[in-house]
């Protein structure tokens, strides 16, 4: 099991460009302190490819490419295939997308790769919104967020719709592991990561990254703002292995939705019926999980 204490020092992404404070940065340095030198990583265009690719610079310490918007998973079948036909077993072909490149434009080629069972690890680094582009929408902004392709007007408050549920949507492929993750609970995200790699078949894991530009928080706020969103129940901790789904993390009682929404830009914009939707929402879906999983409050 991973812990503070004996996670790996060695570095593999480091002197990037990214923004003070990014959590898809953080995801995907860790993730490779996890899976090591011999991790081949795939990356389309996106945050981290824009920030670990400047020429004459590479941000890697391992093998890692860039792949097209939509071919994340598509490069990954052939980087897992090719080192396969020249007789390599030590190595883990992993990629690092965000919420758009994943949930959007990516999404076809990644079912595929779950049909195909590739053995690969597909990493959706989430800070819910095209955030390399100018703060668009994604499929996975959230009911309320203002991005500039949903601005918050006189009549309507930001995003009108609800956020794509990607971890069910691969655990509806009988996906050999699929997991939710946030950096705010890194060693369950770490410890997950590692679980996947020792997994064959295709594994999906979906961490919430914020991004302090797109959300409108401190850059020294990152961590602790990705540790609220689970314990204010808006994000849960979960893990879906041999057609089963397991909580990780099941909190008795949440903590304020306002105050989460309240302390970001994006939300600020929301009136207490809008945060009202938002907590009955949430409500409803918690008990959705505990009627279907089986779980006691």
């Amino acid at each position: 099991m991973i812990t503070a204490k004996n996670l790996p020092g060695e570095e593999y992404f480091y002197g990037h460009k990214a923004c003070a404070g990014c959590g898809g940065s953080l995801a995907v340095r860790n993730a490779l302190k996890i899976l090591g030198k011999n991790a081949v990583a795939v990356l389309p265009a996106g945050c981290m490819s824009a920030v670990g690719f400047n020429f004459p610079q590479l941000c890697f310490s391992n093998n890692a490419i860039i792949s097209t918007f939509a071919g994340t998973a598509s490069m990954l079948t052939g980087v897992e295939a090719g080192l396969r036909a020249l007789g390599k077993t030590d190595f883990t072909a992993v990629g690092f997308a965000g919420d758009g490149g994943t949930a959007d434009i990516g999404i076809q080629a990644l079912s595929g790769a779950i049909d195909r069972n590739d053995n690969i690890i597909y990493i959706c680094y989430d800070n819910e919104a095209y955030m390399n582009t100018g703060i668009q929408k994604s499929g996975l902004t959230p009911f309320g967020a203002k991005t500039t392709t949903t601005p918050a007007g006189k009549n309507i408050h930001g995003n009108i719709r609800p956020k794509k549920n990607m971890f069910e949507i691969a655990a509806a492929h009988d996906i050999p592991y699929a997991a939710t993750a946030t950096v705010g609970y890194m060693t369950d995200f770490l410890n997950k990561v590692e679980k996947a790699s020792k997994i064959q078949g295709t594994k999906y894991i979906h961490v919430i990254a914020p991004c302090p530009t797109g959300w409108g928080i401190p850059a020294d706020e990152t961590v602790e703002i990705a540790k609220e969103i689970v314990d204010c129940g808006l994000w849960y901790l979960a893990e879906y292995e041999n057609g089963e789904f397991t909580l990780n993390h099941n909190p008795k009682d949440f903590t304020s939705v306002s105050d989460y929404l309240k302390k970001q830009g994006r939300f600020k914009h929301l009136t207490d019926d809008d945060i009202e939707i938002i907590t009955s929402s949430r409500d409803e879906k918690w008990k959705k999980i505990r009627s279907l999983w089986n779980i006691e409050k």
